[in-house]
């Protein structure tokens, strides 16, 4: 019991969260400003906008058959993690400012994991759209040949693994036993677990970079073969995929890198590092990277457009439960899937393809 209790004190368990706060030097208001209130004001309506837009894209991918291909479930997939960084924005905003003080240490590490699992499972995801393009554009494939089981238990691995990064922190990898070793961005957060998770993020980007760079190499190199329509065809749907994914990469990286990097210094450098200044910054940009992908989504995709117009108008529509889905029209019609097949715009080519097969197997369009 005498050694239970001097761990105890040793470990600075019974401390609050504004002892972490006061130790490394980090200021936690008293009172609200005007200008935190526009800050939260502003923060909890793009919060609201990141979550409405993803879900919309969710909903778009479920909701038209077209999309029915492993890459498009991945981004989907994204959209998932992007809605999650959406409500866990919500959440610091709504635990932020004068409320810290009042947090418990269980809450204040629910409100930093929340963060950690969304960028874990959104870098993981972007891993996973990377590899999988690869081997479908190497192979001269539109579409990886993953069985739908192989799909879902993706998805469930890269949620586990940012559920893991998440709860690191509050149940191994802290500053309680060691002060010196505590974050000033995070306070209670060790600073060597800022740096492995911050090297960790920065070599994953490296290496999606360059995986991305080898693909553009090697469809520049094949497009000097092209000859017949029907390959044209084919390339052009590869280049404008992979143009829309690699938006999607470079936005996230772009978002993302300047908060990783102050991450870093911070570990590295400690109260030196001055990462306070700017940390709330790095945060915005972190958080309108959520907004970008239902963006890009809009503005390369023909057909995830359509999609969304028609969700749109769903929803305005009264009565539409007795109307007949327009895009089962659309779908179900092989005349029109041929015909929207050979138009060079930024979308798949949507052959006839049976997304309900019961061997567990997608049906890649014939090309």
């Amino acid at each position: 019991m005498a050694t239970e209790s001097n761990m105890s004190n040793i470990c600075n368990y019974s401390h609050d969260v504004t002892f972490f706060y006061q130790h490394v030097g980090k200021v936690i208001r008293e009172k609200w400003t005007t200008r935190d209130y526009v800050i939260i004001g502003l923060g909890l309506t793009v919060c609201l906008i990141v979550v409405l837009a993803n879900l919309m894209v969710m909903v778009a991918i479920l909701k038209n058959r077209r999309f029915h291909f492993p890459i498009y479930y991945l981004l989907g997939n994204m959209a998932a993690a992007d809605l999650f960084a959406g409500l866990a924005y919500t959440n610091l905003m709504l635990n932020t400012g004068p409320w810290t003080r009042m947090l418990s240490k269980e809450q204040w590490y629910i409100r930093g994991a929340l963060i950690d699992i969304s960028l874990t499972a959104s870098v993981a995801n972007l891993l996973a759209v990377a590899v999988e393009r690869h081997q479908t554009i190497i192979t001269m494939q539109l579409h990886s040949n993953m069985t739908k089981t192989r799909v879902v238990l993706l998805i469930i691995s890269i949620w586990v693994a940012g559920i893991i990064m998440g709860l690191v922190p509050s149940l191994f990898w802290n500053c309680e036993c060691d002060l010196d070793d505590c974050s000033t961005v995070a306070p209670l957060y060790s600073r060597r677990f800022l740096i492995f998770w911050a090297v960790l993020n920065l070599l994953t980007f490296l290496i999606m970079l360059v995986m991305y760079a080898r693909i553009f190499f090697y469809v520049k190199c094949q497009s000097r073969h092209t000859s017949h329509h029907t390959s044209e065809v084919r390339h052009q749907t590869f280049v404008n995929l992979m143009k829309t994914i690699s938006m999607v990469l470079g936005a996230f990286v772009i978002c993302w890198t300047p908060g990783l990097v102050t991450l870093l210094l911070d570990g590295l450098l400690g109260k030196d590092g001055n990462a306070n200044s700017y940390e709330k910054y790095c945060l915005v940009i972190a958080e309108c990277n959520s907004l970008v992908n239902p963006i890009i989504y809009s503005l390369r995709d023909a057909e995830m457009r359509r999609t969304f117009k028609w969700i749109l108008c769903c929803l305005c529509r009264k009565g539409v439960g007795q109307q007949r889905d327009p895009l089962s029209t659309v779908i179900d019609s092989p005349v029109k899937e041929r015909t929207l097949g050979y138009k060079l715009e930024d979308q798949v080519l949507w052959m006839s393809y049976d997304t309900n097969s019961k061997d567990d197997r997608w049906t890649v369009p014939v090309v």
